[in-house]
């Protein structure tokens, strides 16, 4: 089983809260991924920076990271499995937010387990399986 990382680990590794060398380190013969909505926050997050030299340090931060840590497209297998999530949680009155949910599909999607900070959301989707980094 591999593992797919949440936007909240990959922003805790630029803010200097956990070691960059743990994204790839952590599960030594197991892929490792994100999901496009992540790398879409992750790059959102750069265009927020007040000042050239912050945004320019970030920016290379979040290229080192996308060209190390395959992207996962959010293509039309993965949104088969987010409307299935969707139709499953709102029968339940249940939410999850939207970039969760689309971390969620791609995760359920590729077998993969997820690594996340804010395990808030995540455990409310059956069968996902979630680790707190």
């Amino acid at each position: 089983m591999g593992t797919l990382i949440d936007s909240s680990v990959l922003i805790a590794a630029q803010r200097g809260q956990i070691d960059p060398a743990r994204l790839d380190g952590e599960m030594e013969d197991e892929p490792v991924a994100m999901s496009a909505i992540s790398a879409s926050e992750l790059l959102h997050g750069v265009h927020r920076v007040k000042g050239a030299v912050g945004r320019t340090r970030a920016e290379r931060f979040v290229e080192r990271l996308l060209a190390a840590i395959p992207v996962i497209p959010f293509d039309l297998d993965v949104a088969r499995v987010h409307a299935r999530l969707v139709a499953e949680l709102s029968s339940r009155g249940k939410t999850v937010g939207d970039a969760d949910l689309i971390i969620a599909a791609t995760a359920v999607w590729l077998d993969y387990r997820v690594a996340a900070r804010d395990v808030r959301s995540f455990p409310h989707i059956k069968g996902l399986v979630v680790v707190r980094w």
